[in-house]
């Protein structure tokens, strides 16, 4: 999957105490292989947007 994708997605957060990323969709095993494995790149999960998402809508 192209890092790239998760940096600008909304579900990608960062975690303060173990200080890196992650991706705040919970995920069990089969749907984490067909995201990361199978998929090629294509998360169904995916929604563009940031913290400066709503503020710009507004």
């Amino acid at each position: 999957m192209d890092p790239t994708l998760c940096e600008s997605c909304w579900h990608y957060d960062y975690d303060e105490e173990a200080e890196e990323y992650y991706c705040r969709m919970e995920l069990d095993e089969d749907e984490y292989e067909r995201v990361f494995v199978r998929s090629k790149g294509r998360c169904p999960f995916y929604q563009k947007g940031d913290e400066y998402y709503l503020p710009r809508h507004q």
